[in-house]
């Protein structure tokens, strides 16, 4: 069967693939995965239907057959072990490829997140400008860390693997910042993500759904 993901209606990014459906359609295209798209409103999502998918009313979703799944980080991990493209081969490589997932997901993401829906809930309050440097602080934190890490190298470790896909996917809430231009080597580790024909695969779906176009991953 073709598995069906779930995704905004109208995202909130603009379009800009930020929105983490992105990277279920990544990960999809990445596996060479043919997939459906249904597309929901902020209504839609809070739906019981929904909600029978995710409790959280939230996107994405997954389904194929009779397996139904949320949290985009548990789908991409899903679909890396069902392919062999995204994770190592090697015992010891999949694991650190599969710690690197969690590392985006738990360790880089939630500062970066915190930050940016700061700027658009608490602009007006008093403490505004003093929490986004806070914020910003801790996001420095763990870009000095990551960058210490990549170096030199293309990838986080080896090959690219899907701890790469969800980590790039991440940095790009970052990407035009002067947070990020701080780093040349992360800025240049968003581009080579970027490049790979299975990303502009997806962001051109995720474009074509937020601009009203019929959206699917063939």
């Amino acid at each position: 069967m073709t598995p069906l993901i779930t995704a905004f209606e109208r995202s909130p990014d603009g379009g800009r693939g930020l929105a983490r459906d992105m990277r279920v359609r990544w990960a999809l295209e990445e596996v060479g995965q043919s997939y459906d798209v249904r597309l929901l409103s902020f209504g839609e999502m809070k739906e019981a239907a929904h909600r029978a998918l995710h409790p959280f009313g939230q996107i994405p979703t997954y389904e194929d057959g009779d397996l139904a799944l949320f949290e985009s980080g548990a789908i991409v991990f899903h679909i890396a072990e069902r392919h062999r493209a995204l994770l190592p081969d090697d015992a010891n490589a999949r694991a650190r490829a599969i710690a690197w997932m969690f590392a985006a997901l738990d360790t880089v993401e939630p500062p970066i997140f915190e930050r940016a829906i700061a700027a658009i809930i608490e602009r007006e309050e008093p403490w505004f400008e003093h929490r986004q440097n806070v914020l910003a602080g801790n996001i420095r934190k763990r870009l000095d860390d990551l960058s210490n890490h990549l170096g030199d190298s293309d990838w986080l470790d080896g090959a690219f693997s899907a701890g790469d896909l969800l980590m790039v996917h991440v940095l790009l809430r970052l990407k035009g910042s002067d947070m990020l231009d701080e780093y040349p080597n992360l800025s240049a580790y968003v581009v080579r993500g970027e490049a790979r024909p299975a990303f502009k695969r997806a962001f051109e779906a995720q474009l074509a759904a937020f601009a009203g176009k019929p959206s699917t991953g063939e």
